[in-house]
């Protein structure tokens, strides 16, 4: 089985970062490729950075030329594109962000998200009611940390742990990873913490393990059916 990671950035180091989490989750026999964006932002953080993400996320799906691959996991936590791609591909694709908030639904009564950027939390809200999870959430709270400052772990682990008691004040029993960049901190995060913590690359990887397993995929008939045929420009036109 091969999985495709697509990373919301433009940043290859945190690809890099995003494939050794999903790595690490895979089962065996299953392959996992990164790929990111050509072009986009280098991190999303707000609105224009996750509309323009998406549409690289979708182009460099579009475009891609590598082994053929049996399902999708988008990596990023809140951001756009998810409905797109599963018009676009014809294999299961696996949001971290509903991906992590469904397993928490499993795991309490009530999660909460800690993430990188207070802006970002409204965002991170309104994907979670979009996928159905919304109403379980006891709060989406912010480390007030960038997404490029997330590789100093001793850091964001220290903040991390205090945004989480505000999200368990608010009455979450399970905690989200709200940034893909933060993959690898579940474990060390949920013994000082004592519930569990959710996250979402390994979420996504597991259950899209089990979508192509069981033999499942996006149904088309509705709201991901296939695009209908038409002229589409994708980029400027070729100038002369």
């Amino acid at each position: 089985m091969r999985i495709v990671v697509t990373n919301c950035n433009t940043t290859q180091e945190m690809t890099e970062e995003i494939v050794r989490g999903a790595r690490a989750a895979a089962g065996p026999g299953t392959t996992v490729t990164g790929l990111t964006p050509t072009w986009g932002p280098e991190s999303a953080e707000g609105w224009l950075d996750s509309y323009l993400s998406a549409a690289a996320v979708l182009d460099a799906l579009r475009t891609y030329e590598g082994p053929s691959y049996d399902a999708v996991v988008m990596a990023g936590f809140g951001e756009h594109g998810r409905e797109g791609v599963r018009e676009l591909v014809d294999v299961p694709v696996v949001d971290i962000t509903e991906a992590a908030a469904h397993l928490a639904c499993l795991l309490g009564r009530r999660y909460g998200v800690v993430t990188t950027l207070e802006r970002t939390c409204g965002q991170i809200e309104d994907s979670l009611e979009t996928a159905g999870v919304g109403r379980n959430c006891a709060a989406v709270v912010g480390t007030g940390l960038s997404v490029l400052d997330l590789g100093d772990e001793e850091r964001t682990e220290a903040v991390f742990l205090t945004a989480a008691e505000r999200a368990c004040a608010a009455g979450a029993e399970v905690l989200v990873l709200g940034c893909a960049g933060m993959t690898g901190l579940q474990r060390a995060l949920g013994e000082k913490l004592g519930i569990p913590v959710v996250d979402g690359v390994g979420a996504a990887v597991k259950l899209a393990e089990s979508l192509v397993a069981l033999g499942l995929t996006t149904s088309r008939t509705g709201s991901y059916a296939t695009p209908l045929p038409k002229r589409r420009v994708w980029g400027p036109p070729p100038r002369g």
